[in-house]
């Protein structure tokens, strides 16, 4: 995972995007665009705050799900866990999950929300063979996430 500094201060351009995805101007704010593991999506930290800056570019040593996801009540209009996106080659990558996608069970476990999916996903080990069942276009399919 990577992130980047930029002196707001002497880039305009930084400056504008920081406003943009922050919404936040005159403190230092830095953002984590995660692209290789999906667990943080792009993540803004406001203020220098090392502890929280080394806590999310940690390696966890646990498996990876790979989706951004949230409440599917706001996004889709039924319980789950709405995708957002799917990092590439991870275990929802490799599954078929995809944009759009409502996660409605987890392992046997129904998902009400994201914070549900999470907690799970939370639990699994490497290797691990999981069920998933999720709904894309109104249709309910059913796959197997290998983490």
């Amino acid at each position: 995972m990577r992130f980047v500094e930029k002196d707001v201060s002497r880039d305009q351009a930084a400056a504008q995007e920081m406003i943009r995805v922050s919404k936040q101007r005159g403190v230092p704010v830095i953002t984590i665009d995660d692209q290789g593991s999906g667990e943080l999506g792009r993540t803004v930290v406001v203020g220098f705050d090392r502890a929280r800056l080394e806590q999310l570019l940690a390696p966890t040593g646990k498996p990876r799900l790979g989706l951004a996801v949230a409440d599917a009540e706001k996004r889709a209009g039924m319980p789950g866990a709405y995708v957002g996106r799917v990092t590439p080659n991870t275990a929802g990558d490799r599954a078929g999950l995809r944009a759009g996608d409502v996660v409605i069970a987890l392992d046997g476990r129904p998902v009400g929300n994201a914070a549900e999916l999470e907690a799970i996903a939370g639990g699994f080990q490497p290797g691990q063979r999981v069920p998933v069942v999720y709904s894309r276009a109104g249709q309910t399919l059913q796959a197997v996430l290998v983490f």
